[in-house]
């Protein structure tokens, strides 16, 4: 390490004064471990100890953090059900000085937990919103998956009611990209029996489940293989889970274009495919639909248009 390098490592270290310091007032947006309880920064701890108010999702589950650690900063209930009035509450005491540092129950808030509308709310009253970065399930599942990383998209949880969820699996399928859910126990055999059907039954899965947690388990396969996996678990299939599957193989690829070509899937159908896959605007998704048919831009926006006067 260099003498400026050495300058720069030691200006971001904070003394031991700064330790205890008291935080500017402001929203601190908190990881907290998603298992292992070890797996949370020192910048974490000093927030949550010198805050004036922790909100959590759940203030049972968080003292347990807070307890391990031996915090004793005061506590409030900030979760889907009290969000509209807590937020308000919550933005009032931050422009009164307050420092409130915002956590979940697990991971990092926000990530298909509370959060979103409290963020917002400090946002548009022009209150700081600090991040306190750490962990999150589906980036550590994702990271230890062997599926690529390069390219992959975050998803939440898929749809409870099996034809909705098939629906959302069809929007991935020719997808170039890994795709990350979470899934709940209880659904993850009938969510695969999904994916045999949608999908097929050799595109690449990967079931991470209770992750940092001391039964944590990787499984890795075809989700035929899988769904057999678990169909034969004795006492069903527990703990909380990230379910994530492999981007389409080039033969995919080639299958979904030849049923767009050949009319079995409707041009406006694909088209919101692309878009909602790639991420990509209507005139760029346009451009790839066109290809996939083998015709003219002009010629695929025809089709499109015609489809969806009929």
């Amino acid at each position: 390490m260099t003498k400026s390098q050495r300058l720069l490592y030691t200006a971001h270290v904070p003394s031991s004064s700064q330790l205890d310091a008291p935080l500017t007032p402001g929203l601190y947006i908190v990881a907290t471990p998603v298992g292992n309880l070890e797996d949370i920064t020192l910048r974490a701890l000093r927030v949550l100890k010198t805050a004036s108010v922790v909100a959590c999702e759940d203030t049972r589950q968080t003292r347990k953090l807070l307890d391990h650690y031996g915090i004793s900063v005061a506590t409030v209930s900030y979760h889907e059900h009290n969000e509209l009035t807590r937020a308000a509450e919550l933005v009032k005491q931050i422009e009164e000085g307050a420092a409130v540092a915002l956590v979940s129950d697990a991971g990092t808030p926000g990530i298909s937990d509370p959060g979103y509308r409290l963020i917002t709310f400090c946002i548009r009253h022009h209150v700081p919103v600090v991040p306190v970065p750490g962990a999150a399930a589906f980036v550590s599942a994702l990271v230890a998956s062997g599926l690529p990383t390069d390219s992959f998209r975050y998803n939440g949880f898929l749809s409870a009611r099996s034809g909705q969820r098939r629906t959302e699996l069809e929007e991935v399928k020719a997808s170039p990209r890994t795709q990350v859910f979470y899934e709940a126990p209880h659904r993850i055999v009938d969510t695969l029996e999904d994916i045999v059907a949608v999908l097929g039954p050799q595109r690449r899965i990967v079931i991470a489940r209770e992750v940092t947690k001391m039964h944590e388990e990787f499984l890795r396969g075809s989700a035929e293989k899988l769904l057999a996996t678990l169909r034969d678990r004795p006492g069903g299939v527990k703990g909380e889970i990230t379910l994530l599957i492999g981007r389409a193989e080039p033969e995919e690829l080639a299958a979904v274009a030849a049923t767009v070509s050949t009319g079995k899937v409707a041009p406006a159908t694909r088209l919101r495919e692309i878009m909602n896959t790639q991420r990509l605007d209507e005139k760029a998704a346009l451009k790839l639909l066109a290809k996939e048919m083998g015709v003219s831009k002009s010629e695929a926006y025809r089709e499109v248009q015609r489809g969806k006067k009929n």
